[in-house]
């Protein structure tokens, strides 16, 4: 047997369970065999493997709800799971049982242009809908770098937000009501078509609706989700600026800022970053610079006009000397975020993987805290290339490495602990948008006490009784050491549950 590959063990749940699953979705959509069961082993946190016992592809909301039912009545763990996109281990089967993918799950129930809203199941990608949403003039704000393969259901379970959330704000703001198949089977409608019926009590618990947005899936099974919508802006300008000094980058992104203007869009990307950029997709972007800057404006002729000559006088004022382009056609502009969007693949021509935090610090923060990446990473010797959305401070410090080298592994581990500490030490969190999953649970005890933790637990608790639903995730767990690593994959591997680094 290959102990790199626990998933060529053979299933461990009943065979009945199996065959009751086969007759609620159908046998083509219940995948047992080895090579089946690989292909879900992991998610975008390339640092952790974990094989669930069974995948179930449910294609309704009833189907999901029978599917929750079985696993309670032969007490088995279920894991819901997106386009595994996921960067923190969220859709990780950590106790095996039986992961339940959404990917069938892909209907537009209905789309009302008048009203902006559009009801999904929650298997939808999110450029999907963006293209449907196009031919009416309308969009789906949040846009992750994942948007080409990210699913709307994985979006809510991390509240994701993306490149124009300084403007559109994240998930939790576009969502106004979902269908939940809650851990105990039954399905639950929440909220509705306003932001007042979103927010309403249910059973008095109140915005349970909130609860469920970033929840990781912990608190149960969402299927189909309403989301409002909103009109594509009558102008839209993207400028591109470099700058030799990166506090001098960070300086401008404050300036911007604090001149009252709000970019849709204020992202910046290191100079490791751009030469991989340029070096995978040839965009041209200046080298000779420590940073760049991407700002996008959005909105009425007028108004984007006003605001640009705005932001040229501030980007003259602190840098002067630097290289700026404007790209107001859509395909200028739709190559700038392609190369942002694609920043993470042009690493992949340096090592095969990458270890991603999402740290948020303050703005004024910025400066100190990329400088302290950058020492962190050459004391480990690890390559990190920082691209981020740096209005909203939102880090993405990316470490590189190689899987098959154990010592690189070590050290890349290492690297991301000290990164976490010093975004917190700046006064920052642990997480903007990719949540804590089974990456960041150990960390939880920088940012909160036991207090917290424990009345958290309680909601969790509540909702989720057995604990089977998404097993594992967001809390430290106990059974691992009190030190602030990501021990639980040690703690989960001397429990049996094949997981590995």
């Amino acid at each position: 047997m290959d102990d790199l590959h626990p998933s060529a063990k053979p299933t461990a749940v009943p065979s009945k369970l199996i065959a009751e699953l086969q007759q609620i979705v159908g046998s083509p959509y219940v995948l047992i065999t080895p090579a089946e069961r690989r292909v879900y082993e992991c998610d975008a946190c390339l640092l952790v493997q974990a094989p669930p016992d069974v995948i179930v592809l449910p294609n309704t909301t009833r189907q999901v709800a029978e599917v929750v039912a079985c696993c309670q009545a032969y007490k088995v763990p279920f894991t819901p799971r997106g386009g595994g996109t996921g960067t923190s281990g969220g859709a990780l089967a950590i106790e095996a049982g039986v992961l339940i993918s959404l990917n069938r799950m892909t209907r537009l129930i209905e789309l009302n242009v008048a009203q902006r809203w559009v009801r999904v199941e929650v298997g939808m990608v999110n450029a999907w809908l963006n293209e449907t949403l196009a031919e009416h003039g309308l969009f789906y704000a949040p846009d992750p770098s994942s948007q080409v393969a990210c699913t709307i259901g994985g979006n809510i379970a991390e509240n994701a937000g993306g490149i124009h959330c300084l403007k559109y704000g994240v998930t939790s703001d576009h969502v106004l009501g979902m269908t939940v198949v809650l851990p105990s089977g039954e399905i639950q409608t929440l909220g509705g078509l306003t932001r007042r019926a979103a927010h309403r009590t249910l059973e008095g618990h109140p915005n349970m609706l909130g609860l469920m947005i970033g929840s990781e899936g912990t608190l149960g099974v969402v299927t189909e989700v309403t989301l409002r919508l909103t009109p594509k802006p009558q102008a839209t300008r993207v400028w591109l600026t470099a700058f030799k000094k990166l506090e001098t980058a960070t300086k401008t992104v404050e300036a911007i800022l604090l001149a009252g203007l709000i970019p849709s869009a204020l992202e910046m990307m290191d100079a490791f970053t751009v030469r991989c950029v340029n070096e995978a997709f040839d965009v041209g972007f200046p080298e000779s610079c420590e940073a760049v800057l991407l700002i996008e404006l959005d909105g009425s002729l007028a108004w984007v006009e006003a605001q640009g000559r705005q932001l040229l006088a501030i980007l003259e004022q602190h840098n002067p000397d630097g290289f700026r382009q404007e790209a107001e056609a859509p395909e200028a502009r739709a190559q700038l975020w392609h190369a942002r969007k694609s920043a993470v693949a042009a690493y992949g021509r340096l090592q095969p993987a990458f270890y991603v935090h999402d740290c948020v610090v303050p703005r004024s923060q910025l400066t100190p805290v990329l400088q302290t990446i950058i020492a962190i990473g050459e004391r480990h010797r690890v390559p990190i290339g920082n691209v981020f959305h740096a209005g909203d401070g939102n880090l993405h410090p990316n470490i590189l490495f190689n899987p098959a080298d154990a010592d690189m592994v070590a050290r890349v581990l290492a690297a991301g602990d000290e990164i976490l500490a010093a975004c917190v030490a700046a006064g920052g969190t642990l997480s903007g948008e990719h949540g804590i999953g089974l990456e960041k649970n150990q960390h939880m005890g920088l940012v909160f006490n036991q207090a917290d933790l424990l009345a958290m637990q309680q909601v969790r608790t509540w909702y989720n009784p057995t604990g089977r639903c998404n097993p594992g995730k967001v809390f430290p767990s106990p059974k691992a050491c009190s030190g602030h690593g990501p021990r639980t994959l040690d703690a989960g591997r001397a429990q049996g549950t094949g997981l590995w680094i």
